[in-house]
């Protein structure tokens, strides 16, 4: 009979909540968000971290969340893409990417969107060199990417 896997205390803010919670120690991140506190908009791409679909800040850093136990979480804080959005008001960011286009299927969207977010608190005018910099651990197979760079130029003046 397999031995039972011992469960840790854990306790982590994300987007503004603290929650306590008994995690197994193989627990994903990104698992953490999307099932133990059904925050769906962080997504599960490739499991490999190169499509940065499961993109999520942790203690101001992004991190690709499919890669990160959510034990490492412990005592830190997590901003998903349902954190941007504040008072049912969509951030300037993810306001930019609708009107930009910078958006398709919408799959990559939220990693793309916290990537951005993380670029804009670090660099308020961002290059194009900048910008491709910051989104280079996103995958996009739909947009072709000019619609997103307009949304982050576009953020960027609104921020």
């Amino acid at each position: 009979m397999p031995e039972q896997e011992q469960m840790v205390a854990i306790r982590v803010k994300v987007n503004g909540k603290e929650h306590k919670l008994q995690v197994e120690p193989r627990l994903l991140l990104v698992e953490l968000l999307r099932e133990n506190l059904d925050l769906t908009g962080t997504h599960i791409g490739c499991d490999t971290s190169y499509c940065g679909a499961c993109t999520v800040l942790l203690n101001g850093k992004a991190v690709k969340s499919c890669t990160v136990l959510a034990v490492h979480a412990d005592g830190g804080e997590v901003l998903t893409v349902e954190g941007l959005a504040k008072n049912g008001e969509l951030h300037p960011i993810q306001k930019a990417f609708g009107d930009a286009y910078g958006l398709q299927c919408g799959y990559c969207t939220p990693g793309l969107l916290i990537s951005t977010y993380q670029l804009l608190q670090r660099n308020a005018n961002p290059s194009e060199k900048d910008i491709r910099k910051a989104i280079a651990g996103n995958t996009c197979r739909c947009t072709g990417y000019q619609n997103v760079f307009k949304a982050i130029k576009a953020a960027a003046k609104g921020a």
